[in-house]
């Protein structure tokens, strides 16, 4: 009973391996919440360890599940950072450039000593390479450079053998090992937590103002409405009283039983109830000018909506908030119709009177659905907001990014690429700071964005426990142990000196640009989505991007140059 059970799961699983994929899903990120006093493993690294202990069942993922997994991670990751990407390139980013150069020629040297202490063939040295900096690339570049060595067809076959087996062996840790020193070790050393440097970069960023998350308002709104009853100004119009107390506007009046609305003619008597929206600072002073302020009045709710709209109107363009406020248009439309905010490729402007517009910027406005009609589209493009993902816009994202990874560029005979994930990850970013610009197109809630993060990020480290766990196993029995020992030497070293170099060499402060930058110039993609989880927010994602780039093209030379140096 017992065993044809077995033979019936096993036969199961074989036919339906997602099964095993979101079972290494759920129990990774179960185990992964785990926590041992300050350490704590994490979902991704957790999932990737749960399923290397299920590879067991040798179960097969087609690699074209890894292959979309990962696209649909670091397209998310791109599309989210490209606007303040694109913002910080600079001077600022020769740090990130050369952190991305130590590691790899740490890397390098890191594998030359130990193939020679430890009398590696030229394969496993580059399959160490491979594996333990979690750059797959280097496999194929070595693979190409074995050829052109002039060996017998015995001998290379072998020795591009054992550059799988060296990979198979080492790259499991190569991914756990980059986790924890970005998550765990280099806060330690830099003497900060990820999440409160992530926060304190954040606030710099939007210069001071915060960033509200889903569900949070200020306890002190800019903008409220109250109840007043008329008892000082008598017998004036709605007009004449607004332009006494700017900054407010009368939006509904009850006298008696009776409910008015509030016309610019509109006559105001003793004991009217009138309700008054507008700034926090205007409404103090109505308060002493009207009268008693009432609790509550019955047909005198009113609804108030905000709506963000595109600027396309090139009246404005070029000129500052008092220009525009003081305009003839400006002061006709503008009544019950409150400015809440401005943006500009994707971060907050302070609303000071020298603020100049520009083609583009998202303007928030606020009032009711009728005066808001009333004013929008003399501003540009009201933004629609949607639950639905603009699937045109982020497919094409996808096919551009796929295809950019699909190039390759030899140089002296060395192929160089970016791969579908660096063209996935540039791809996302071009997309996602067009989509700061032009707002009316590329929707995607946030909530989509953070699940094709999480998902595809713990789903592509799980495909690749299922595929490579079982041969990593095997392999450790075949060759001992001693080869994935070195593998660890291999992730750990470089990463380390790494560590110590940016912070006392190249500066870095901050240690979740820091953490992104190091999980960037290592290729390490687990490593960057567990930074990510502690930071709380994409701070470590503008370094990432840049080293992430640079790494795939200098970790890929690496191939070569240790089957020329072994």
């Amino acid at each position: 009973m017992f065993q044809w059970l077995s033979n019936w799961i096993l036969d199961g699983l074989k036919h339906s391996p997602e099964i095993l994929l979101f079972l290494s899903l759920s129990l990774g990120y179960l185990i992964g919440g785990i926590r041992i006093g300050k350490f704590q493993l994490g979902g991704v690294a957790g999932s990737l360890l749960v399923a290397v202990a299920l590879s067991v069942f040798g179960v097969t993922v087609d690699a074209g599940v890894k292959a979309v997994l990962f696209a649909l991670f670091i397209y998310a990751v791109g599309f989210e950072s490209g606007p303040q990407f694109f913002r910080s390139l600079g001077v600022k980013t020769l740090r990130e450039i050369f952190l991305a150069l130590f590691i790899a020629v740490a890397g390098f040297v890191t594998v030359l000593v130990l193939a020679k202490l430890f009398h590696l063939d030229k394969g496993l040295a580059a399959g160490l390479a491979a594996g333990g900096l979690t750059q797959s690339a280097i496999m194929g570049t070595a693979s190409d450079a074995l050829t052109q060595l002039g060996l017998s067809p015995e001998e290379l076959s072998r020795l591009q053998g054992n550059v799988t087996i060296g990979y198979a062996v080492t790259y499991i840790f190569g991914s756990l090992g980059a986790i924890i020193v970005c998550v765990n070790i280099l806060p330690k050393i830099m003497g900060r937590e990820i999440n409160d440097d992530a926060i304190q970069a954040e606030a710099e960023q939007l210069h001071g103002s915060l960033l509200l998350g889903s569900g949070q308002n200020f306890a002190l709104s800019d903008v409220t409405g109250r109840l007043y009853r008329i008892t000082n100004k008598v017998n004036q119009t709605v007009e004449s009283l607004e332009k006494v107390i700017n900054g407010i506007s009368i939006e509904r009046i009850k006298r008696g039983n009776r409910i008015i609305e509030a016309g610019p003619e509109t006559l105001l008597k003793a004991k009217d109830i009138i309700l008054v929206v507008g700034h926090r600072d205007a409404m103090i002073k109505a308060t002493d000018l009207l009268g008693e302020e009432e609790n509550s009045a019955q047909g005198m709710d009113v609804v108030m909506n905000t709506q963000d709209v595109e600027m396309r109107n090139t009246r404005y363009v070029g000129q500052n908030l008092t220009q525009v406020l003081s305009s003839d248009e400006v002061m006709k439309l503008k009544h019950g119709i409150y400015l809440i905010a401005v943006h500009r490729d994707g971060q907050p402007l302070p609303l000071n009177n020298d603020m100049v517009f520009k083609l583009g910027d998202i303007i928030t406005v606020y009032g009711t659905d009728g005066d808001l009609r009333r004013v929008v589209d003399k501003i540009g493009a009201p933004i629609t907001k949607s639950e639905k993902t603009d699937w045109i816009f982020h497919g094409l994202g996808l096919v551009v990014g796929l295809i950019i990874g699909l190039i390759v560029i030899r140089v002296s005979g060395i192929p160089i690429t970016l791969g579908a994930g660096g063209g996935a990850l540039l791809s996302g970013l071009l997309f996602g700071w067009y989509r700061s610009l032009h707002q009316t197109v590329g929707n995607i809630p946030t909530g989509a964005v953070q699940l094709l993060k999480d998902f595809g990020l713990a789903g592509f480290v799980a495909v690749v426990g299922l595929s490579s766990g079982l041969q990593a196993i095997d392999t450790i029995k075949d060759q001992g142990i001693s080869l994935f020992l070195i593998g660890v030497v291999v992730t750990l070293l470089p990463m380390l000196l790494g560590i110590y170099f940016g912070k006392y060499v190249l500066g870095y402060k901050n240690s979740a640009v820091f953490a992104g930058a190091l999980a960037g110039s290592r290729s390490a993609n687990p490593a960057f989505g567990e930074v990510l989880n502690k930071a709380g927010n994409s701070t470590p994602t503008n370094s990432f991007a840049i080293t992430y780039a640079l790494a795939n093209v200098f970790l890929t030379l690496l191939g070569p140059l240790v089957v020329a140096f072994v």
